[in-house]
């Protein structure tokens, strides 16, 4: 049997080698290159999330890409399930425009080709561009380092402070290239206004924004207004609005982090904003559930905790000789329960958290970060000695400040009982102001000495000496 038969038979239909088909099929490969005859099945169940196909159980992997010439928008959707005769499809739109008996093809894994043309463009989780604009130009360079999380030996190491601009966050959780942060938040409490203020950090060469399950009426104000035109020159928007089908929101973060990868491989100091990864997992959550896996902490099934590391690894340090992906996600704490499945695993695989508290928000201080239970673990990376010193007694006297606050309001602490507690209650206060910051104040590129200024300027020597 010639190479061409063989190489038929795997893409295609066995046939016989006198078939006027398998002429035809060598015919059309020798000229094009490509199979005139592809391997398909037939629709047998269709339900509200997923479809299952027969025929095509040999012929595909989890993660394929199907899709159905009878419905080619809707009909599309991604292998999530293969059993001896059947395969489940998620599909990308509706499931339900499908019909029993429709025909699918398999057309393999999704590939994407970022290119530079792609910085300033929106684009939706399988790569398409859905901001008008022309199409998108994909990078004539060959591939970068391989593809996946890098390995643990090969990685750089991650040594290298930047400013955020962002005073609360390089004061109390200084970042450095390649760190991964989650921005731990309830509902209404101003982590997308956040985000968008990281998003004008000048540090960075590309900025990668993953909106997931985001309402669809604020996507365009969130890019436009929030984050800006200086700062989307450089950013590349990829966009699954809550409406869309639990699979576009799942695949949303791998399209962000594929796009990501390819900018860091080409050496770029790579930003990578994902909101939510809340809405990430919920998405996860839905397909598995639907493939028939069980849940086990609270809805959850547990690939739900094996798919999250394998998406969060691959940001990063890259290679040696590669740039860096520097990670910031936020995390949607379900009915503000920081300790709920999700923000405790995403907790335990990030280094750091950035707390955001609804009390401090409501007393108006933005952004309504809580210094004492915010962590970045390469802080000290990043910290001075002497900056050091000042941050252990900036938490020390908020924590003092915070433990009284109550027999204070009741007015059971009488002033000059505690000197420790007089120089809290004098200068915490000023320290909250100096904090407080909005996108419209500009980021800050010195953020220790801001609040040593503003200090200064409330006349109290003993702590403006100490910053």
């Amino acid at each position: 049997m010639s190479a061409a038969l063989a190489q038929m038979r795997k893409e295609g239909p066995e046939l016989r080698a006198d078939d006027p088909l398998a002429v035809l099929e060598r015919a059309f490969r020798d000229f094009s290159g490509s199979s005139l005859l592809k391997r398909g099945g037939r629709v047998s169940e269709v339900s509200a999330t997923h479809y299952k196909v027969l025929g095509l159980s040999s012929s595909v992997r989890l993660g394929d890409i199907v899709y159905s010439p009878s419905h080619p928008s809707e009909g599309a959707g991604e292998v999530v399930q293969i059993t001896l005769d059947t395969v489940v499809v998620a599909p990308y739109g509706r499931s339900t425009e499908m019909r029993v008996g429709d025909a699918v093809f398999t057309s393999g894994a999704l590939t994407l080709s970022p290119g530079a043309s792609w910085r300033g463009r929106v684009i939706d989780a399988l790569g398409r561009p859905i901001d008008g604009g022309p199409p998108l130009v994909p990078d004539t360079l060959p591939a970068g380092a391989a593809e996946g999380v890098p390995g643990a030996l090969s990685r750089q190491r991650v040594d290298k402070p930047f400013l955020t601009g962002v005073r609360v966050i390089d004061i109390f959780t200084p970042l450095c290239f390649g760190q991964r942060m989650g921005v731990f938040a309830g509902s209404g409490v101003g982590k997308s206004t956040l985000l968008a203020m990281l998003a004008a950090a000048s540090a960075f060469d590309t900025v990668v924004v993953a909106l997931v399950g985001e309402r669809g009426r604020e996507v365009r104000e969130f890019l436009e207004d929030t984050i800006g035109a200086e700062a989307m020159a450089k950013t590349v928007a990829v966009v699954a609005t809550s409406d869309e089908s639990a699979m576009m929101r799942r695949r949303a973060p791998d399209t962000a982090m594929r796009v990501a990868e390819h900018f860091r491989d080409r050496g770029d100091r790579v930003l990578l904003l994902l909101d939510s990864i809340t809405r990430f997992a919920h998405a996860l959550r839905e397909v598995a559930i639907g493939t028939g896996e069980p849940p086990v902490a609270r809805g959850y099934p547990s690939s739900v905790f094996t798919d999250l590391p394998k998406l969060l690894e691959r940001a990063g340090p890259g290679r040696v000789g590669t740039g860096s992906i520097t990670a910031i996600l936020s995390v949607l704490v379900d009915g503000d329960d920081h300790n709920d499945p999700v923000a405790d695993s995403v907790r335990g695989i990030l280094d750091g958290h950035i707390v955001l508290e609804r009390g401090i928000a409501e007393q108006g201080r933005y952004p309504s970060v809580n210094p004492l239970s915010s962590i970045s673990r390469l802080a000290p990376k990043a910290w001075s000695d002497d900056q050091k010193i000042v941050v252990s007694k900036l938490r020390a006297m908020i924590a003092r400040f915070e433990d009284t606050r109550d027999i204070r309001l009741i007015g059971a602490y009488q002033p000059g009982s505690d000197p420790e507690i007089d120089i809290a209650v004098a200068q915490v206060p000023v320290i909250y102001a100096a904090l407080n910051q909005s996108p419209k104040d500009g980021p800050s590129t010195d953020a220790f000495g801001d609040l040593a200024r503003h200090l200064k300027k409330q006349d109290k020597p003993n702590v403006a000496k100490a910053g």
